[in-house]
């Protein structure tokens, strides 16, 4: 195949196919069990999320309580990211091996342990190392939680249920800071509280599973498999992994787009409302949940559109009209930047929404957890120096100080130049990669 018949198939294999069905048709066509596992999959992933994120919404009030840096705490955010590949791979073999509900059971109980390890921590060395430990356990999740939501659903359903499943991120975000308002910000109590209360939900999530069965994409699959013994497992691991390890590659580089595009356009938004328009802290605080609502939304809508129009072609056209608010969205202040961080977040949590069920659809079903929950976490292990170039490029770019003699930096052209990066390079790779 030539150069120009391969752009000309990948034009006409992204053409919307217009399967059109209302929401509720779709969401009717799964059965009580299949309801089941969506919840144990949303629940699981809003609360893994939700974990990350107390330490994002508790950063000044850790750096006191340490005595630390900013830099020091935000090592620990770092640090929860990079061993995240590692327990993708751990779990989701275990997933594949073993079944969905025991290494889910393992993972939602090492949450638990790790998130009251963080609040008995009394030293900083002792804060990093749970850290580490808890970016294993929160690897982990992805990759099982959304098998277990996916896996059975009809195939007709899977966008909008990708979606339901997706809009958990940004929920467990919604429910950090909620909680933190309320049992840290308006109470006696202190920060340790938020993980105490952090730990409790996961021991609901293991008495759900427990009352609920193995998927049954993962049991037609275990009959072909139970008489296999451990090497023989390995064995048939490899040959995978040398029969799909194009997929698996292009899997991650297809999430490192994804991810310098989101975060790209949030890491250090705070940093530019708050230093470069000086914007009081309440009016930032109002602009990230208009575009965290924008998330929830789009990942519901943008998921439900790709079962009519295709995978592709929705992303691609999220990717558009992110890129077209690239500029707005970097320079524009209040009152315009509602709007824009509405769409923008709009637009970029939809293509997230299709993430799930567009990684599940390319991975081989017989190591569907561990490609799903490795690709995913090695995208995000990629993009992690997204705030550290955005920042610098910000730093080289000094702007006259403000009122109060602050240094102001222009970090408006930094998150320009990684946001727009990232449209273009999830549109191009999108385009030119598989559909199934």
């Amino acid at each position: 195949m030539t150069f120009k018949e391969f752009l000309l198939e990948r034009v006409e294999t992204i053409k919307p196919r217009w399967d059109v069905a209302s929401p509720v048709y779709l969401l009717r066509a799964l059965n009580k069990k299949q309801w089941k596992f969506l919840m144990i999959g949303f629940w699981s992933w809003t609360w893994d999320a939700f974990d990350f994120f107390s330490i994002a919404v508790l950063l000044p009030t850790l750096k006191k309580a340490f005595n630390a840096s900013d830099s020091e705490i935000v090592l620990g955010l770092v640090l929860s990211l990079l061993p995240r590949v590692f327990g993708a791979a751990i779990f989701g073999i275990a997933a594949d091996r073993y079944g969905r509900r025991w290494p889910f059971i393992v993972n939602c109980i090492c949450l638990m342990v790790l998130e009251l390890s963080i609040a008995l921590c009394r030293t900083y060395p002792q804060f990093l190392a749970c850290r580490i430990l808890f970016g294993l356990a929160m690897g982990g999740m992805y990759g099982n939680a959304s098998a277990t939501a996916l896996e059975d659903c009809p195939d007709i359903s899977r966008g909008i249920v990708s979606g339901i499943f997706m809009a958990g991120y940004p929920m467990g975000l919604l429910l950090a800071t909620a909680f933190k308002a309320l049992l840290v910000d308006h109470t006696t109590k202190n920060w340790r509280t938020l993980f105490y209360f952090g730990a409790a939900p996961p021991a609901l999530l293991i008495g759900a599973r427990l009352l609920l069965p193995e998927t049954e994409a993962f049991e037609e699959k275990a009959i072909s498999t139970a008489k296999k013994s451990i090497r023989g497992f390995v064995l048939d691991f490899i040959d995978a992994i040398s029969r799909h390890w194009k997929t698996l590659a292009y899997l991650t580089v297809w999430i490192l787009g994804c991810t310098y595009l989101s975060h790209g356009s949030q890491d250090i938004l705070h940093t530019l409302l708050s230093n470069k328009y000086s914007l009081p802290e309440l009016t930032i605080t109002k602009l990230q949940v208009t575009g965290f609502s924008a998330s929830i939304l789009g990942s519901l809508l943008m998921g439900f559109i790709s079962d009519v129009i295709g995978r592709r072609f929705t992303i691609v056209v999220c990717c558009i009209c992110a890129g077209a608010l690239v500029y707005p969205y970097s320079y524009l202040s209040i009152p315009g930047l509602y709007p824009i961080i509405f769409l923008n977040q709009f637009f970029i949590q939809g293509i997230f929404g299709i993430v799930p069920v567009h990684l599940i659809e390319l991975s081989p079903p017989a190591f569907r957890t561990f490609v799903v929950g490795t690709a995913y976490n090695l995208g995000i292990f990629f993009s992690s120096p997204v705030p550290i170039i955005e920042t610098r490029i910000g730093l080289s770019r000094p702007l006259p100080n403000g009122e109060n003699g602050m240094a102001r930096y222009d970090y408006s052209f930094g998150i320009a130049m990684v946001f727009g990066c990232g449209v273009a390079f999830t549109t191009l790779t999108t385009f030119l990669g598989p559909e199934n």
